[in-house]
């Protein structure tokens, strides 16, 4: 290996290879809530239960979680593509209009298919962006729903041909198919 200095342009186009999935990471602070969508987030430890984040340092919602110390990470599902775009805008009020648990604080987006609360247990430099490293205070998962995902520069889902096969045939009836006689197929 040389010690040049890799081209960010390069960078940004082998990176783009990896598949991540999209969360929200969002907070309040002085009453407001700040959020933003993120793909830079991976577990970090069992004991303790941590998990890492990696926030920009110019945005606003780095300087509410610096702030405030906690934050939620809120696992977007494969139909929640607009919620991606939004938070991931710059806007005056990203929360307008979208659903909240109720009472939640860091607020959790009543559509994310997984969340996890967390408070700071330390912030490390990571050149442009600083990594918040949170410890779960509570988590969650609706099971049976399938996460969005992040390759290439574009918004997918992770494709399941069984499943895809039920919810195609869900409700067709088929006769005398092949000599087995007559079934019906159902979505589970």
């Amino acid at each position: 290996m040389s010690d040049a200095t890799v081209d960010g342009l390069a960078f940004r186009e082998a990176i783009a290879h990896f598949a991540t999935g999209v969360t929200v990471v969002t907070t309040t602070h002085d009453g407001r809530p700040a959020g933003m969508t993120a793909s830079a987030v991976c577990s970090l430890s069992l004991d303790p239960v941590l998990l890492v984040v990696c926030i920009d340092n110019r945005l606003a919602t780095h300087k509410a979680i610096d702030a405030s110390k906690r934050f939620a990470v809120n696992v977007l599902g494969e139909r929640d593509e607009e919620l991606a775009r939004r938070f991931a805008r710059r806007a005056e009020d990203k929360f307008a209009g979208v659903a909240l648990v109720e009472g939640s604080d860091p607020p959790v987006l009543t559509k994310s298919i997984a969340h996890f609360i967390c408070t700071v247990q330390e912030r490390v430099p990571g050149g442009d962006h600083s990594i918040f490293i949170g410890q779960v205070q509570h988590c969650e998962a609706t099971p049976g729903r399938r996460p969005l995902l992040y390759y290439r520069s574009a918004f997918g889902a992770i494709r399941d041909p069984h499943a895809d096969f039920l919810e195609e045939a869900g409700g067709w009836d088929a006769g005398s198919v092949g000599g087995l006689g007559h079934f019906h197929v159902r979505a589970r």
